[in-house]
């Protein structure tokens, strides 16, 4: 009876359209009622989360075909139809986009003085896009809502970020991404023309040539490598995070970041499998380097956003290395640790806010001896450093073993240089900790000290909650997304 209810009345419509309702609901309250509006941006946000949980529950874990698929009639003369659907692969996406964003708004609950209103209307719609991109199985409409995030994240940026220099990182973030996706367009262009469809059911099953699939496939590279991003496009993402919000640097690694990766999993390693095994050594190549180069910069900055900002780019270019392994551990690992890493990283960022919220400063000179002033934050700090540099019981364990797991299979050298990386990753991890909770306070520059509030450490808790979830039971995680990634393997012959 529950099911049959279930099937009814929760589908990817109904989900996509929640925030924007609670958008639209927004903009007939007037600015003066701002403890309404967090109210409402709130529930908005956690009605959409309750939602995909539903759709969690639905979900048949033992079939590979789109499910909750629905289609609309969108530019009829030119075959473009609006097709939407979820697998193992986009599933915990789009949960994680849904958990993400209540968090975004609870961090600006009392922080936005100014266009609180705005604010929580960005977020929503912004959910609204991102959870569009991963239910997307149309290229055109895909390419389309995959750009159409960068708008409010430009806004959110340039309007609440947080120094001088924000205008000029939002114009970086902005610039930097659209200009790969153009080419991506033009590939989604010559596709229409080739196949008179973009419909992703039907590209999957249609082969090109390789001439053509090797020259499709640097297109989407193009787009996808600056979202990622991998060296030597990343200079955008430190930028950007730093000029951020707290609420808007949770989002850009936590989603944004998954992108890039995403849109090779869904489209470039599936429809062009030639072109793929091609080019990766290239994407081997790219992304020792970006591992080792980034954690050694990361041991440089001075920055508490930048360091974690650098982190962010090493983790993904080892996501990158897990999914061109082409086989079952090395794509399943990657998924996994896509998802540890908007837990992990999001709740790092989230302690910086504190801190900065605090003492208006990010500079890791400025601080020290925390652990005698702060101590439920410096416990907190600790347990996610640990999960930072992957310690086993933690989320991203379980996605960087299997990630070198697969990468052995496919080349020992390129495992062994991904292994390189969580050394260093535990470098920075615990020199960051130890450089701001450890040894003697420094009065000169802080001030004022207080310790989490209620709100605060309720914020934590899902993510303390979820790392330590994933890390011990993982088994939950994998079983969803292991059909779909085995179809993806057979489908290429990549084993």
């Amino acid at each position: 009876m529950l099911e049959h209810f279930c099937e009814c009345y929760f589908n990817l419509s109904g989900l996509i359209l929640c925030p924007v309702l609670g958008s639209i609901i927004l903009l007939f309250i007037p600015n003066s009622r701002i403890r309404l509006i967090r109210l409402i941006g709130l529930c908005a946000s956690l009605i959409t989360f309750l939602y995909s949980l539903a759709l969690w529950i639905q979900f048949d874990p033992s079939t590979a075909k789109f499910q909750f698929v629905e289609s609309l009639r969108w530019l009829p003369y030119e075959n473009i139809n609006l097709y939407m659907g979820i697998d193992g692969i986009s599933l915990f996406f789009v949960i994680l986009t849904t958990f993400l964003i209540p968090i975004c708004i609870l961090v600006g609950w009392s922080g936005m003085r100014s266009f609180g209103k705005e604010y929580i209307i960005a977020f929503l719609i912004c959910e609204f896009l991102m959870i569009a991109v991963f239910c997307m199985l149309d290229l055109l409409l895909f390419y389309v809502f995959f750009e159409s995030v960068l708008i409010p994240m430009f806004i959110i940026i340039g309007v609440w970020g947080s120094r001088q220099r924000k205008i000029k990182a939002a114009y970086q973030f902005f610039l930097y991404t659209l200009l790969g996706s153009v080419f991506m367009l033009l590939a989604i262009l010559l596709i229409l023309f080739q196949t008179g469809t973009t419909d992703l059911q039907i590209l999957l099953t249609t082969e090109f040539s390789e001439r053509r699939q090797i020259f499709l496939w640097i297109a989407f590279f193009a787009s996808f490598a600056v979202k990622v991003p991998m060296v030597p496009v990343h200079i955008w993402l430190p930028e950007a995070h730093v000029e951020a919000p707290t609420a808007g640097s949770v989002i850009l690694a936590g989603i944004l970041l998954k992108l890039g990766t995403y849109g090779f999993l869904r489209f470039s390693i599936p429809m062009f499998p030639e072109a793929t095994l091609c080019f990766t050594p290239f994407i081997y190549t790219l992304s020792a380097i970006a591992i080792i180069y980034t954690s050694l910069t990361t041991l440089r900055q001075i920055d508490l956003k930048k360091i974690i900002a650098y982190s962010s780019v090493a983790h993904m270019n080892l996501v990158t290395i897990g999914m061109f392994s082409l086989n079952i551990q090395g794509i399943g690992g990657s998924i996994l640790l896509m998802l540890s890493h908007g837990l992990v990283s999001s709740a790092l960022f989230l302690c910086v806010g504190v801190l900065y919220d605090r003492h208006k400063t990010r500079l890791v000179r400025y601080y020290g001896g925390l652990v005698s002033t702060m101590p439920n934050f410096s416990t907190i700090f600790f347990f996610f450093t640990l999960a930072n540099m992957s310690l086993p019981g933690t989320s991203s364990f379980i996605g960087e073993f299997l990630i070198l797991v697969g990468a052995f299979q496919r080349n020992s050298l390129v495992a062994t240089l991904a292994a390189l990386g969580m050394i260093l990753g535990a470098a920075y991890s615990l020199w960051l900790y130890n450089r701001v909770v450890s040894g003697n306070l420094k009065p000169d520059f802080l001030h004022k000290f207080s310790d989490l509030n209620g709100r605060e450490v309720l914020i934590f808790i899902p993510f303390l909650v979820g790392v330590v979830w994933m890390g011990v039971y993982p088994k939950v995680f994998l079983d969803c997304m292991h059909t779909s990634v085995s179809n993806l393997v057979q489908h290429g012959k990549f084993h």
